[in-house]
């Protein structure tokens, strides 16, 4: 059965068109979904916006907030055999949009081992979906949250910090914090109010202290926040509990992750300066750096002029998925996406694929490219 659309938008034909000469295949998953993995994979502020209701057995279920998972959850229950590209074109329900609803567009490519030639075709796609609206010169916005993790890997942090920094990657200035938090040390102390229950809890029995915690939670009166049941929120704290989780780090350490986030400008550029900096920090990011190139020049070869590309290593989207490129793309002085997405290799093993698929997609904010038609 084909699900309602919204009000149509200008342009709908000609983009479902431009995705099918593209070789991509169009589905049209549930309205209805599991609200599990939005809840744990799409972020806080998605969280604050579903629809959650629950089912006649107590399973919470939820109006679709976004496409790709959906769409990922069809591809895993149509076996995942072999790569397929997909798109979709239909309504999502978020309380923060007018009337609660909104009209989504998209594509999600599944299977190819080609990534850094898959990721330059999604991007070229996305130009060539946005110019249907006329907008032809966007600013486009590129980032690589698979680089950004290379860089953990090879700084060694401690698990509970290499977890947040990928978490907070994704969140606008919140990086910051932590690397405040990371650059204090003092004697005998940790980094936080509650540096010392950490330290106290590292190397303690692990059923243990999980009860204790979950117990003090429950005392307190708390039982979820952020989505996350009491279980969930005493497992994170005690992870924080590793070894060396409490601490901050080498100073040299912090210098090296400020001066990572520093760095930006078209692709070239910034592959000269994150080269430089594997160089002077003695790290081994070689294989994340050349797949940076390889990707770089496979969007020269499609057309796409590198020095209009706008690389920030600080940059990330506001989604816990993505693995690695990631791109936005934005109208001259626009705040908020026209056409957005990226790599996320991990997902659809987390959904339950028998093992991580390579993936890569964008999702297009249709009334967004409409108003901005609307108003040139």
């Amino acid at each position: 059965m084909t699900t309602p659309v919204p009000t149509a938008t200008t342009h709908v034909g000609e983009l479902l068109a431009l995705f099918a000469r593209a070789g991509f295949e169009r589905v049209e998953p549930p309205v209805l979904q599991p609200a599990d993995a939005f809840l744990d994979l799409s972020g806080e502020d998605m969280r604050r916006t579903m629809f959650v209701t629950t089912d006649e057995d107590g399973r919470e279920l939820c109006l679709r907030p976004d496409l790709t998972l959906p769409v990922c959850r069809e591809y895993i229950a149509d076996g995942a055999a072999q790569p397929r590209d997909f798109a979709y074109l239909g309504p999502v329900f978020r309380s923060d949009v007018p009337g609660g609803e909104l009209l989504q567009a998209g594509v999600e490519s599944f299977g190819r081992l080609d990534r850094e030639a898959a990721d330059a075709e999604l991007l070229a796609l996305g130009l060539e979906t946005a110019a249907l609206w006329g907008v032809n010169d966007p600013v486009i916005r590129l980032g690589d949250a698979g680089l950004f993790a290379s860089l953990l890997d090879a700084l060694d942090l401690p698990p509970g910090w290499r977890r947040r920094l990928i978490k907070d990657f994704a969140r606008s200035g919140s990086l910051g914090a932590d690397l405040a938090a990371l650059r204090q040390r003092p004697e005998g102390g940790g980094v936080s109010a509650h540096a010392g229950v950490l330290s106290a809890l590292a190397g303690s029995d692990p059923a243990a202290a999980h009860a204790l915690v979950t117990d003090l939670l429950s005392i307190a009166g708390i039982s979820t926040v952020g989505g996350r049941n009491v279980e969930e929120i005493a497992g994170r704290f005690l992870e924080q509990a590793a070894s060396g989780d409490a601490d901050g780090l080498p100073a040299e350490k912090v210098a090296v992750l400020e001066r990572y986030l520093a760095v930006e400008g078209n692709p070239d550029a910034a592959l000269a300066g994150l080269r430089a900096l594997a160089r002077d920090a003695g790290l081994d990011l070689a294989g994340a750096l050349d797949m940076f190139e390889t990707r770089t020049n496979f969007i020269a070869a499609q057309g796409v002029e590198i020095e209009k590309l706008r690389f920030a290593a600080a940059f990330g989207r506001p989604l816990d998925y993505y693995s690695g490129m990631v791109f936005e793309l934005h109208a001259n002085g626009g705040v908020h996406p026209l056409v957005a997405g990226g790599r996320y290799d991990g997902l659809l093993a987390r959904l339950g694929a028998p093992a991580p698929i390579p993936a890569v997609g964008f999702a297009v904010w249709l009334g967004r490219l409409d108003a901005l038609e609307v108003r040139s």
